[in-house]
């Protein structure tokens, strides 16, 4: 888990974003497409044209680090390239690392029955 400060702002990235890109090049869309200063100390969050595959950049005053997550079964619940620039909670960041709908906690897949 990144150990995400309570004051840190999480911002997603709507709609789908190369994920080949880099460090730098995410850096880049977040302060062109996003108009935003990625070394203000909030989290940029981005997800891939799958659904399966998040990256996290987050300048914590030192460098920029880059994180990525990759479900291996669902899907990260994303919003709808309509809905612009969302922010949402560290908590909810948690939720969605998680596989788990941040709207509306729960789970988004469930494994089949054992036995």
């Amino acid at each position: 888990m990144i150990p995400v400060p309570s004051h840190v702002r999480v911002w997603l990235a709507v709609g789908r974003t190369d994920m080949r890109r880099g460090m730098n090049g995410l850096a880049l869309l977040v302060q062109e497409a996003m108009k935003r200063d990625p070394h203000a100390g909030d989290l940029y969050v981005f997800r891939g044209r799958g659904g399966d595959l998040i990256k996290i950049i987050w300048h914590d005053g030192l460098g920029m680090s880059l994180y990525a997550k990759r479900l291996e079964k669902g899907r990260f619940i994303w919003p709808s390239p309509a809905d612009g620039v969302v922010s949402i909670t560290a908590a909810q960041l948690a939720y969605m690392l998680d596989g788990i709908d941040w709207r509306n906690p729960r789970s988004t897949f469930r494994p089949e029955r054992a036995g």
